[in-house]
């Protein structure tokens, strides 16, 4: 069927609003999937199909609330706490040195801008040290600002630093985390949280990066919010807007097999896990001397 041209000159911009995370990326993926356009990529290979792509909004209206885990993912409970221990800054110490070109490690982390923005190393003197014209600590300000007036608009972080980010092979899809806080009839304070990607892959990362903020959320902002202000903080909606959504061509096929033809045949609760259920919890509490054991070996080998 012949696209009508108003099609063939606008990306799609989707919704979607759901209830909990696993609903809202299983909604995602079939909404990109059925309504999203062929597109490039710069990490196209010979041979795989286009690209599916959007400008996806996903509104998840309580974010803690099961069924929180999709088995659809491409990973498991053990990834997701590394990636949780990620974004608690766990491997921060992976930053590459910018001026030496024999560093393959990471450009750089969620959390080593969020926590250390302005701030990059090199090597100087045969010594990697960081350097950079400031240094600013956004969780802490995110957070005084959210216990001093929970109304504010200014609640923000970004991660985008132009002097780096323009000629970086592979600057942060995270761009930016915006807070502010509804308090109820009961006193109890609501965290509302708007989350921007640049890019975000569908498929490879997006529940991760979903479930890594989620938890980011609740243990880095919502309890220190707690402590400081005497008063109880729930997760409100998180809104997460990703200015290109897709599933690389190289996967629809993995991700047809896994959920797009098993949405008619099988029970929604027979593709999804509950968080809080003992076995997943206890999974998830036991990752974590692994994981850290694992990152130590890492840095004792490199």
């Amino acid at each position: 069927m012949k696209k009508h041209p108003i099609e063939m000159k606008n990306i799609p911009v989707l919704t979607v609003q759901q209830r909990s995370l696993a609903e809202a990326f299983e909604a995602a993926l079939i909404n990109l999937y059925n309504n999203g356009i062929p597109f490039r990529t710069q990490y196209d290979k010979q041979g795989f199909p286009s690209s599916l792509d959007c400008t996806m909004n996903i509104t998840i209206f309580e974010p803690e609330s099961d069924p929180m885990i999709h088995m659809a993912f491409p990973g498991g409970i053990e990834d997701l706490k590394e990636y949780v221990l990620e974004l608690r800054g766990f491997k921060d110490h992976w930053v590459k040195n910018i001026n030496d070109h024999a560093d393959t490690r990471w450009e750089y982390t969620y959390h080593g801008r969020l926590e250390k923005y302005g701030v990059w190393k090199e090597i100087n003197d045969g010594k990697s040290v960081e350097k950079g014209p400031f240094c600013i600590n956004q969780i802490e300000k995110v957070i005084e600002k959210l216990v001093n007036q929970p109304f504010t608009r200014q609640a923000q972080m970004i991660t985008w630093m132009p002097n780096l980010d323009f000629d970086c092979y592979d600057p942060p899809c995270l761009q930016s985390l915006w807070y502010r806080i509804l308090e109820d009839e009961e006193g109890v304070q609501w965290l509302n949280c708007n989350i921007r990607f640049r890019s975000n892959d569908a498929w490879g990362a997006s529940f991760m990066n979903m479930f890594g903020f989620i938890q980011f959320n609740r243990g880095i902002i919502a309890d220190e919010i707690e402590h400081r202000s005497g008063k109880p903080v729930k997760l409100g909606r998180m809104n997460w807007q990703a200015d290109s959504y897709h599933i690389y061509g190289k996967d629809i096929q993995t991700a047809k097999e896994m959920l797009f033809d098993r949405v008619d045949t099988m029970k929604f609760e027979e593709r999804t896990y509950n968080f809080h259920d003992e076995f997943i919890r206890q999974l998830y509490m036991e990752a974590e001397p692994k994981i850290i054991s694992k990152i130590a070996e890492f840095d004792k080998n490199h």
